[in-house]
């Protein structure tokens, strides 16, 4: 597997390790490893460093939701100009392309209910392209980038024997 594949797995998994500890893991100098990662920031293959949180837990309330939209296409105006227009949107956290009934996953936060309605009403249905919009508010995440947000509890139900 190629060197910089490696490190970004390594990474991708694992953003606070340190450049001599992946060093070890891959049999390369200290330097090699500051310098691949120095190239894989500066040609924008590695874009941030994220801290995964679970916000429920540390009591800070908020609202995220799905929404899907639907779009018209015009000559002047394709999927990567709508999808350019709503991602500078502060509250917009994803915006993805995707197959089926509608064009793009559109992924919010807002401290409440009311503010993504809102931001639906005055931001997304007011772009001239978006046909139509479906809301999809989470409820509660059991998992998110790959690590579980809750820990195994033991099943406190009554057994029922026959």
């Amino acid at each position: 597997m190629n060197r910089e594949l490696e490190i970004l797995r390594i990474l991708e998994n694992n953003s606070r390790i340190s450049a001599k500890e992946i060093a070890e893991m891959l049999n390369m100098s200290v330097e090699e490893v500051e310098e691949t990662i120095k190239k894989l920031e500066d040609e924008g293959v590695i874009l941030k460093y994220k801290t995964l949180i679970n916000w429920e837990k540390a009591g800070v309330e908020e609202v995220y939701a799905i929404i899907d939209v639907r779009v018209n296409l015009t000559r002047e105006k394709g999927y990567d100009d709508i999808a350019k227009r709503i991602a500078k949107f502060p509250e917009v956290h994803a915006v993805r392309l995707v197959s089926g009934d509608y064009d793009f996953q559109v992924v919010v936060k807002g401290r409440s209910l009311k503010d993504i309605s809102f931001f639906i009403a005055e931001k997304i249905s007011t772009i001239p392209e978006v046909r139509d919009t479906v809301t999809h508010f989470l409820l509660r995440t059991y998992k998110e980038e790959g690590e579980l947000l809750f820990k195994d509890e033991e099943d406190r139900r009554l057994a029922i024997v026959p």
